[in-house]
């Protein structure tokens, strides 16, 4: 119990900006008082950091100004927050050194500032110069836990392939390069906390389960995050272990899919206190089983594709004393496709006359440890951790007239990396940050072809990379409202690998291709944002991004291709504070050059090659909207436009044209080509010209203790192309896809209902199954209407 001087007196409080919950257990411990909030809406709120020497009363005091909220003194140790609108509870008689604040000399409540997490050192998103979606964890649990599918479902210029969970490469704003699961790195960089969840592999798609916060940062984002982050990043900030608080949740639900058949889905997380307020731990664990709407009449099965997903996460944190913690994160995920999920594009409706069992299994895991504290005004962060993730994927590989064929590929990647970061937030005029890193990673893609029990091995790759980077970045507040951000990023990058499955007499003519090699690379950045009026800013942007290259398997060796890099030039707006007030706008328009494209494409063998393509350039745009209709709807819209093509063919494709083509006299020229052609082969895969989304939410009491929630969305996305080349031209897209979820009860107990394509249209995500599948078109369907009727409850 602290004594009433203790309130009086002035103490250092150093408070890293985050959720309301999380500031005020820090504030607590560092005033020698009780802060307590009960209101989950208060608690989840996001709020500055709150540094500087105040009286406990007076931290107070800041904090619930940050989260919207009034302090109402409870005891003579303590707080309690609450909504600002809540009558006065009756209080205990306060410290006669010092009176406590009553309700009228409670301070207006005013709204908490956004803190862009991705930024690495604490930047609000009035001062952020980009486009930047940020999705609360609660929003995305809403109806039942999911994966990636939940983000595309609220961010327009996030599109994917649509090979099923965990084995699909995702793509933001325009930047797209192929189809298949091979040794290019993605083209965005995904992250758990501070640490990538893969270097060269598929999305993991894991679920989104007990998260504070989903940011997706749009565009390259090289100097911060490095190789692999030419179309943006999206970053995954779970909830951290609450310090001497016991408290829990769980989710259960069951689904029907027309035309298919039932699933099932069920989630749990819990806080636990280990040590009083010195240590806690907190975990979630999530089963999923979906089920299948694919027929294979040729085998007599139906709903082949049901998929089985089995994962969890945890986090134990160690408190040491000031502001230094110690973090240990663990998180794996097994995902189990019995079967692929693609159809005949002329054949009956959601089947396909394949004779082989095809699907897929992944597994992943990561584990962490984060030290975290301050030195003086300056913040410390380091993180390594090491990563597994193993894919096996099955494609029919039946020609017309012949035995059944069984491709398989394996793609097995192990990594370790660090980063370790300094950084001081910009405060009266200047803010900066110093980082390095490290990351050792190694890919095998191993595979087979042939009978399904008599395949024998074909050429497979390792890579093996060594990145060393240094970055920095610094930001000056030039005039009130206005800044200026500048920074760079040096990588060294050590190269190496080998062929799989190669004759030694071939691999020891050719050695020269896999030798070790190091490539060396500088990504600059600049910025300016302005705050032209009250929330309204203007920024404009240029940052670069870059990818390693490496070995690609080339007929029955392999062959290089080289690092390819993009610069961006972007200008946007941005007025108002998303998801709150009556309106807010998000806009920009960005011009990209892409040189040296690495992409995919099918080899002389009929099999998926990578190599360098061309350069080209994409122009994208994007306007973001929400407004609050009445008091209990609010309604947000978005479209994203992208135009990008090859304008400079490399060498590779044009002698690819040339076999493939066979035009006489083919020179080598573009504006030789028909133009249906010319569309075909210039076009930038996967990604449609344009797409956009329309959602609303709808919150409204009922009776004195039930909410009445409801969300709904439509998604259009437009038409695109699967690749590069002729054997890649199908179309895709042009597609609408829907989903409603109402929700009925109270914060601890609730039951709800949703419902995923409405209209039941078929559409086409992606058109491949199996590249192998000659003389027979594919499309991927959208899964059949579903409903699903599911219980949560908090404790």
């Amino acid at each position: 119990m602290a004594s009433a001087p203790a309130y009086a007196e002035e103490v250092t409080v150093s408070a890293p900006a985050g959720q309301a919950e999380q500031a005020a257990i820090v504030i607590a411990r560092q005033t020698g008082t009780s802060i307590v909030i009960t209101d989950r809406v208060i608690a989840k709120r996001t709020v500055t950091a709150i540094r500087g020497k105040f009286s406990a009363q007076e931290a107070v005091a800041r904090l619930a100004r940050a989260a919207g909220a009034r302090a109402v003194p409870a005891g003579s140790s303590g707080w309690r927050l609450v909504a600002a609108q809540a009558a006065a509870p009756r209080r205990a008689p306060a410290p006669t050194s010092r009176p406590m604040p009553t309700a009228s000399e409670a301070p207006p409540a005013e709204p908490s500032e956004i803190v862009v997490i991705g930024s690495k050192r604490e930047v609000t998103l009035a001062n952020y110069a980009g486009q930047v979606e940020l999705l609360d964890g609660e929003e995305l649990e809403f109806g039942g836990v999911g994966g990636t599918e939940k983000i595309m479902q609220r961010v327009p210029t996030v599109s994917s392939t649509y090979l099923g969970s965990g084995r699909n490469k995702l793509f933001v704003r325009g930047i797209a390069d192929s189809s298949f699961t091979g040794p290019t790195q993605s083209t965005v960089g995904q992250y758990l906390g501070d640490l990538r969840l893969s270097y060269n592999s598929p999305d993991p798609d894991l679920r989104l389960s007990d998260m504070k916060r989903v940011e997706v940062l749009e565009g390259p984002q090289g100097t911060l995050y490095g190789a692999g982050s030419l179309g943006g990043i999206i970053r995954l900030v779970p909830n951290e272990p609450e310090m001497g608080v016991s408290s829990g949740s769980a989710m259960i639900g069951g689904s029907a899919t027309q035309h298919g058949a039932i699933g099932a889905d069920a989630s749990a997380t819990a806080n636990l206190p280990l040590a009083g307020e010195r240590a806690a731990l907190r975990f979630t664990v999530n089963l999923e089983t979906q089920g299948g709407y694919i027929d294979k009449p040729l085998l007599g099965e139906e709903d082949v594709n049901r998929t089985q997903i089995y994962s969890g996460r945890a986090m134990a944190r160690l408190a040491l004393g000031g502001d230094w913690t110690v973090d240990l994160l663990g998180v794996a995920q097994q995902i189990e496709g019995r079967d692929s999920q693609y159809a005949d594009r002329d054949g009956p409706p959601l089947s396909r006359s394949a004779s082989v069992t095809e699907g897929f299994d992944t597994d992943f895991a990561q584990g962490q440890l984060v030290l975290t504290g301050r030195l003086g005004d300056v913040q410390f962060k380091s993180s390594t951790g090491i990563t597994g993730q193993n894919l096996e994927e099955r494609y029919d590989a039946t020609a017309p007239g012949e035995n059944p064929r069984l491709f398989v590929q394996h793609n097995d990647t192990q990594m370790i990396a660090n980063e370790t970061r300094l950084w001081q937030p910009i405060e009266d005029r200047f803010g900066w940050l110093l980082g390095v890193s490290y990351t050792h990673n190694r890919t095998r893609l191993t595979r087979t072809l042939g009978a399904p029990n008599t395949s024998g091995a074909v050429t497979g790759v390792t890579n093996v990379i060594d990145e060393f980077t240094g970055y920095g970045e610094g930001s000056v507040r030039l005039l009130d409202g206005l800044i200026a951000t500048a920074g760079g990023r040096y990588t060294s990058s050590r190269l190496s690998g080998e062929g799989e499955d190669v004759a030694a007499a071939l691999a020891l003519s050719m050695a020269a291709i896999t030798s070790s090699r190091t490539e060396e690379v500088f990504l600059p950045s600049a910025s300016l944002v302005a705050e032209v009026l009250p929330d309204t800013a203007l920024y404009l942007r240029y940052q670069e991004g870059f990818r390693p290259g490496g070995l690609a398997i080339a007929g029955d060796f392999v062959s290089r291709f080289r690092n390819d890099r993009i610069a961006t030039l972007e200008l946007g707006a941005r007025h108002g504070r998303p998801g709150s007030g009556p309106f807010d706008l998000a806009a920009n328009v960005a011009y990209t050059r892409w040189q040296d494209i690495q992409a995919d494409f099918i080899d002389s063998a009929g099999l998926p090659s990578t190599a360098n393509i061309g350069d080209g350039r994409i122009w994208s745009a994007t306007v973001i909207a929400g407004v609050a209709v009445t008091p209990e709807l609010r309604i947000d819209a978005g479209l994203t436009y992208n135009d990008g093509r090859i304008d400079e063919p490399s060498e590779m494709l044009f002698a690819r044209l040339t076999q493939i083509l066979n035009f006489p006299n083919f020179s080598g020229r573009l504006d030789e080509l028909p133009d249906a052609v010319l569309e075909n082969i210039t076009e930038i895969p996967n990604v449609a010209r344009f797409s956009g989304r329309i959602g609303f939410d709808y919150r409204r009491p009922i009776g004195s203790n039930l909410e009445l929630a409801a969300q709904g969305w439509a998604n259009y996305v437009g038409r695109s192309r699967l690749g590069v080349g002729p054997e890649l031209g199908e179309t895709q897209g042009d597609y609408l896809d829907t989903g409603l979820t109402v929700r009925l009860g109270r914060d601890d107990l609730g039951v709800s209902v949703g419902l995923t394509n409405l209209t039941d249209e078929e559409g086409n995500r992606f058109a491949l199954g199996t590249p192998f599948a000659v003389g027979r078109d594919q499309i991927t369907p959208l899964r059949p209407r579903t409903i699903r009727l599911g219980v949560d409850a908090n404790f």
